[in-house]
């Protein structure tokens, strides 16, 4: 029951709400009350000690090999959450994400398409490209995955049309984040031997989720 006012009260729903309804919630309420703000700072710091848990985790990693492993299932987790960010945003049709997933790829490789890219790496057609990335070249990636999972959730896009173009502003961005520290772009890092050849690193140094 709570008060309504002249001493008068009303019976109320308890919600029981998951941990990603909560995250949801705090981010899109006002921050200028005081349980939003304390919600949004909880959050933020969990997302930051999320963070550096994974990078000590990358940094103990010593060969290519066990660091493309590693960022191909943080890839694989990141790519189902940015699906469903994207439906969220209306992108529903597989045809749809194809080509929203396209955009992406077109803001980060200067254009290209997935296609493109399979020709240029001289990949085949039922080849995937994440599984013959290297690993500086999927952690650009994996960049521009979270990057756009997080604005579609932040920003509340709706519509194809906007999600789609989110998407190829975020690969952009990281594109010229690349550019400005001088480094290889990722058309032009070569493709190498499906990951799916490669020995698994022991359980212990990967992240589980894929």
């Amino acid at each position: 029951m709570v008060p309504i006012g002249s001493g008068a009260a009303r019976e109320v729903e308890d919600v029981r709400l998951s941990r990603y309804a909560c995250y949801l919630i705090v981010q899109n309420a006002d921050s200028s009350k005081e349980i939003v703000a304390l919600g949004q700072t909880y959050f933020a710091v969990q997302t930051r000690l999320q963070e550096i848990q994974q990078m000590r985790e990358y940094q103990r990693l010593k060969t290519e090999d066990e660091k493309r492993i590693f960022l191909r299932e943080e890839m694989s987790l990141h790519n189902k959450q940015l699906a469903e960010a994207a439906k969220g945003a209306g992108v529903i049709e597989p045809l749809d994400y194809a080509i929203f997933q396209n955009h992406g790829y077109q803001g980060l490789y200067g254009g290209l398409t997935a296609r493109d890219i399979h020709t240029r790496k001289g990949l085949k057609k039922n080849q995937q490209i994440l599984d013959h990335m290297g690993s500086t070249e999927l952690a650009a990636n994996l960049f521009r995955a979270t990057q756009t999972e997080e604005k579609l959730r932040r920003d509340n896009i709706k519509g194809k049309v906007v999600a789609n173009q989110t998407h190829f502003e975020v690969g952009k961005k990281v594109r010229k984040t690349i550019e400005d520290i001088g480094g290889t772009m990722p058309e032009n890092l070569p493709a190498v031997e499906s990951i799916k050849k490669l020995n698994k690193v022991p359980e212990s140094k990967t992240l589980k989720g894929k």
